[in-house]
């Protein structure tokens, strides 16, 4: 793999630091220690400016290239939270927070920025600025968005975005891409079905809200199967099921449903909260039973821009000699935000054979690594070149 030779040589250190990133996880906005870290060793590097609280605990590093008269600014992003899942790998740097595990990567990609901006801080082989970006909260906090209300963009006058997620099952230091809609939409949603509650031998004199339910888990279904056009994708799962009584003699008085709808399209976005709200309630009324719905929408649909996208795969090509489509992805990712403020691209690498991410036996390939920095030190320098 034509990797660069310095991040060969860095492995060893960055591999520490990921490491030490895994065994101390920090979840949403709570990621004081690894923004503290950060913060440091982009210190140490001689980044011409480190800013910490950015997005509450988010920290930005700007890195000026031997000569600025392209005017150009890139920036480059990695998160920084973990999971709060209990971690199962045995590895002797694993969690030592009970109840938190970096099961998505996100150490690996901290590590992987901080190897690039440690390159990209020594060589300044560019003509403009970077901007290295390390975003809290990704796991549903919406740490992306976060920064961008703080004003990063405006603030450090960042042109283009690029951000990079690894992907297990992918062969090792790979990478797929692919422009326009890459990942979902993530809306949630909690309904409460409330009917008449009595003794379960007497379900006459009930409105039977777990019978009410259940039509409504099935109408549900029906938005995809009936409601949106075949050739969009669509995913509305009820994730959760809990009636007000516990007892065997016992129709409960209410059921509160918990689910989420995951959409690549934001007409088939509107369509599917609008079909949700009017089915629930048809179906609620028709059986005598009240409804009450809550619809939340999540992370905005992530779109890659198609001449960054290009370029990105452009870079790929480069770094590991090939670069695949990458699939329609159904979860979502806050750098939606950032994407929508600023035109860029978002890529996967590869991962190798692991465990899937949000797993408690997923772990970071450390192998990965080589590859991951050398594609954002070579979108800096191939889209600033020095001469």
């Amino acid at each position: 793999m034509p990797v660069k030779n310095r991040f060969a040589e860095l492995l060893p250190e960055i591999t520490e630091w990921r490491q030490d990133f895994h065994a101390h996880p920090e979840i949403l906005f709570e990621t004081h220690r690894t923004a503290a870290r950060v913060a440091d060793l982009l210190d140490q590097f001689g980044c011409d400016e480190v800013v910490t609280g950015i997005g509450r605990t988010g920290v930005v590093g700007v890195i000026r290239g031997k000569r600025d008269t392209s005017g150009k600014v890139i920036g480059l992003r990695a998160d920084m939270d973990a999971l709060p899942i209990e971690e199962t790998t045995g590895l002797d740097y694993a969690s030592k927070t009970p109840g938190a595990m970096h099961a998505c990567g996100h150490d690996g990609h901290t590590a992987m920025l901080l190897g690039a901006a440690k390159y990209l801080a020594e060589t300044r082989n560019f003509d403009g600025t970077v901007v290295v970006i390390f975003q809290p909260a990704e796991e549903g906090g919406g740490g992306g968005r976060e920064m961008c209300a703080d004003g990063m963009m405006d603030r450090w006058g960042i042109q283009e975005v690029y951000g990079m997620h690894n992907w297990p099952g992918r062969p090792l230091g790979s990478f797929a891409i692919r422009p326009g809609a890459f990942f979902a939409a993530t809306d949630n949603f909690e309904i409460t079905i409330e009917g008449r509650g009595g003794h379960a031998a007497k379900p006459h004199d009930t409105i039977d809200s777990t019978v009410v339910a259940s039509h409504v888990v099935l109408a549900l279904q029906t938005i995809a199967s009936r409601n949106v056009d075949p050739v969009h994708q669509i995913v509305v799962s009820v994730t959760s099921f809990e009636t007000s009584s516990k007892a065997f003699n016992v129709i409960a008085q209410r059921v509160h449903l918990k689910g989420t709808v995951r959409t690549l399209d934001n007409g088939v976005r509107a369509l599917a909260e609008k079909r949700l709200h009017k089915l629930v309630e048809a179906t609620a009324e028709a059986h005598g039973a009240v409804a009450t719905i809550n619809y939340m929408k999540g992370y905005p649909v992530m779109i890659n821009h198609e001449e960054q996208t290009e370029f990105a795969a452009e870079v790929a090509r480069k770094v590991s000699g090939a670069c695949d489509e990458a699939p329609l992805i159904m979860g979502g990712e806050d750098f939606a935000y950032m994407l929508e403020e600023r035109p860029g691209a978002y890529i996967l690498v590869g991962n190798g054979d692991t465990a899937m991410v949000h797993h408690p036996a997923y772990n970071f390939s450390d192998e990965a690594i080589p590859a991951g920095c050398s594609w954002w030190a070579e979108i800096v320098e191939t889209r600033m070149p020095a001469a």
